[in-house]
Parts: C-alpha cells; structure tokens; sequence
C-alpha cells in the first residue's frame, strides 16, 4: 500500500493535532510531508521531532532562529513566513494538503496548492466563504479534488456518494453551542470564558466563538453551497443538540440519507485523507440506547442569533459581500476575545463593515485580496470607536 504524505496547514491548531493523532495511528497509509504553524513554534517543533516531516514553516519570522537551531540535529527544512507557507505548496512529494489554518489566511496557500495539482481535505471553510467561486473554478481547471472536513460537509458528502439524483436541499445540522435557547436579554451577560465552553466539540477559539454566535452555520452554509453547487435557499439548518446526525441530504423523491457517528472530528478528517477507503479505527461507537434525550432538532432562531442570518443574506447578495462579511467576522472575533466588543454586539458591528465596504458583482482574486484588506481596515477603525 503506497503511503500518502500529507502537508498540514496550521499543524498546531485543533484540526492539526488531531489529523496528526489519525495519521499517528496510521503509520502504513499516512505520513506528515509539511508542517506549518503560526507563532506555536515548540509544539511545531514537538511534533517535527516525532513525525520527520521533510519541511516546516513557521509563519512568526521571528520564531524563526528558536526552529531552526531546535531542529538542527534533524534532516529537516526550516523555513519562515507566510509567503513560505504558499510556496511549501509546490513540493512534488506532497500527495494532499490538510488546510486547517483559521481564517482567510488560508486562501493564498490552498489556491496554490490547488494549481499544483494537490488534492484538499479542506477544514478552513473561510477560503469558500471569501471566494467559493474562484476556488472552485480552480479546483475544476487543475482537476483537483476538494474533499471537505468539516463534519457537516462530509457527511453531506457521504449522503451524496454514488447518488444520481436531484438534491432538494441540503440538511445542515447545528449543535446551536452553548447559548442555544437563551434569549437576547440573557446573551448581553454572556462572557468569553463562557462562549469558549461548547457543549459537543473541541475547538479554537475562533470556531467555538463563531459556534457561540452561529455565524459558523452561516459561514458552513456558504461552504456547503459552494462544495455541491446548490443555492443558499435550498440549504436548511437544523439545530441538533446532540450532534450525532452530522447533516444529510434530501433528494426529489422525498428520500433522505444522513451521516451518524460521533461528535469526533478524527473521523471526518481520516474519511478525507483517506478517501475513498474507509479505515477501521478504535474511535468512540454511538451507543443510541445512551442518549439521555434521543436526537431531537428545532428551528435555529434567527432573531436572537442574528449572524446566521447575516451570512445567508451575503450569500444572496453575493459577489464579494462574503468576503467583506468574514473580514469583519475575523475582527469582530477578535475584539470579543479581547474585550473589546460585546457578543450582542458583533452583528451590528459586521453588517455596518458590509454596509461601507465596496460592492464587486464578479470579482477577480485580486479584487477579494482587496475587499479582505478594506473591510479589515473599516472593521478595525470601528472597533476602535467602542460602540458595539
């Protein structure tokens, strides 16, 4: 069996670590080819020293001399910054690329490596939200697979494998984070430390944070309409708290397939690296005679949890309102963690960023490189007038 050698972008992070975990267990089908972080660089180095990737890159330059002079007894490639993360992309020996990185910094180096013909087990549903159409269009011209990560897009896509027919809509499920069920009021006390602590998933800070406010079912949904070409109307959220239906299809028979497992992300990125073999695992097993409460599901609401709503009507919208919606999300983000905008106010705080942003009906990669930049500079001199 020919070993396949997988490059992670963002190998420090969540998605990282357990990818790492899933080819640890692996070693006859999966080897580490390229490791890259941001700032983390004694983990990125911990696991260089286990796993003997031929390259790592650090993206803080200034992390730089602590790597390399770690790494200096191993037979391996040093590098720095975020241009070197892009270029890593180009390496033959590379068979596909994990992109875990958060946030729209993942959409420069997956392009790239999409035009050198790797294949993608996408976890940064960011680089569909700020460019869907451009990325796909890329995938399409170099005949290159995008195989999705995120448990809800790979179980959209094993409900579809081997279907013929038409998709009605899409079933998107939601574990409506640890806030579902309050009300507005009760959401203008809710602290950070509390917004970090979800009920079902271990996650970064970002996701778990856009979990919190459901603007990561808004930037999922984008994902899914770009990952099966349907239109933003034809997906319906489901809020599932007890996320073991991870999402499913419905079909114009009335018929509707669905994926199950547990809420554990090692499965969905082992499907994607491993597709299309299914690879026998020791992974926790449902036991559905367990469930406190069954599998129960509800109408995500939108008036209180108003960012899901803001990111389908960018969709509709199109062009590049995505992009500028995700620029001011990032930062929205951002100043949350930091004390610097309340969680009540992170919708109002987006939709004024899109509202001064300049509208693109069909834009170029250039022009999202430029309305990321512009609604991040809007974003931030925002923030800085405290008042959401």
């Amino acid at each position: 069996m020919e070993i396949r050698r997988i490059a992670i972008l963002g190998s420090t992070g969540s998605i990282g670590t357990q990818t790492l975990d899933v080819i640890r267990r692996n070693p006859d089908r999966f080897a580490a080819e390229v490791l890259t972080a941001g700032s983390n660089w004694e983990l990125l180095v911990k696991q260089a020293v286990e796993f003997k990737p031929n390259a790592v890159v650090i993206a803080d330059e200034s992390k730089y001399t602590q790597t390399l002079d770690a790494l200096k007894d191993y037979p391996i490639k040093v590098f720095a910054g975020s241009g070197a993360i892009s270029q890593v992309m180009e390496f033959d020996s590379i068979d596909v690329v994990v992109a875990a990185l958060v946030g729209y910094a993942g959409l420069r180096p997956t392009i790239n490596a999409i035009r050198h013909g790797k294949a993608i087990a996408l976890a940064n549903k960011e680089t569909l939200v700020a460019a869907g159409n451009i990325v796909i269009a890329e995938a399409l011209e170099h005949k290159v697979p995008i195989l999705p990560v995120d448990s809800e897009h790979s179980a959209i896509f094993q409900s579809i494998i081997g279907e013929q027919g038409e998709i009605e809509k899409i079933l998107l499920t939601a574990s409506g984070g640890p806030f579902r069920g309050m009300t507005a009021q009760q959401l203008k006390t809710v602290t950070k430390e509390s917004a970090l602590h979800h009920p079902n998933w271990n996650m970064g800070a970002k996701v778990t944070i856009d979990s919190a406010s459901m603007m990561n079912k808004g930037l999922e949904t984008i994902e899914a309409m770009h990952l099966f070409q349907v239109p933003v109307d034809k997906i319906e959220v489901l809020v599932h708290p007890q996320s073991i239906i991870h999402s499913g299809v419905q079909f114009v028979d009335g018929s509707v397939k669905v994926q199950m497992g547990m809420p554990d992300m090692r499965l969905p990125i082992q499907f994607a690296i491993g597709y299309p073999d299914r690879i026998k695992s020791e992974f926790p097993r449902v036991d559905f005679f367990s469930l406190p409460n069954g599998l129960t599901f509800e109408k995500p609401d939108l008036k209180t949890f108003r960012n899901l709503g803001i990111a389908m009507d960018s969709a509709r919208k199109g062009g590049n309102v995505p992009c500028a919606m995700n620029a001011a999300n990032e930062v929205a983000v951002r100043g949350f963690l930091h004390d610097n905008i309340s969680f009540v106010g992170m919708p109002d705080f987006i939709e004024d960023v899109i509202s001064k942003v300049s509208f693109v009906a069909n834009p170029t990669l250039d022009d999202i490189m430029d309305t990321h930049k512009e609604a991040t500079q809007i974003a931030e001199t925002i923030l800085l007038k405290n008042i959401y």
